[in-house]
């Protein structure tokens, strides 16, 4: 007599001390790095970004994806300095985006808000000091 259950994100299952005698009929296979549902983790072992990871909470797919994606690949693509400096512009339209779906992308209280425009701030500053060195 077999019984499963879910308790919280825990499977728990009760076997017989015959089903433990019985030799298992399971086989190894060996891992399929083709395998598209295959976690990968968020970098492929390419280097690509795996939009499919789960770490991404669906960002990627949402009705803002298209921004995500392009701010993402740009700070992750980025050689500068200070990684990520010269990706404001996709992190601006991607908050933007965002913006218009508060019910999708609820806005951080105002302790998370004030260090998300810090953030911002720095990331203008470094942009700013980039331009006057790239000038002199």
């Amino acid at each position: 007599l077999l019984f499963s259950s879910m308790v919280g994100k825990d499977r728990i299952i009760f076997a017989t001390k015959e089903d433990h005698e019985t030799p298992s009929s399971a086989e190894l296979v060996a891992d399929d790095p083709d395998d598209p549902y295959e976690e990968q983790g968020l970098i492929l072992p390419n280097g690509d970004i795996n939009w499919n990871c789960p770490c991404l909470g669906g960002m990627a797919s949402g009705p803002c994806g298209e921004q995500f994606k392009s701010a993402f690949s740009c700070f992750h693509y980025s050689t500068e300095e200070i990684k990520g400096s010269d990706c404001v512009d996709q992190f601006r339209a991607m908050q933007e985006c965002m913006q218009k779906y508060p019910d999708l992308y609820p806005q951080e209280d105002e302790n998370d808000e004030k260090s998300s425009k810090d953030l911002e701030a720095a990331s203008m500053e470094a942009s700013a000091a980039k331009e006057e060195k790239a000038s002199s």
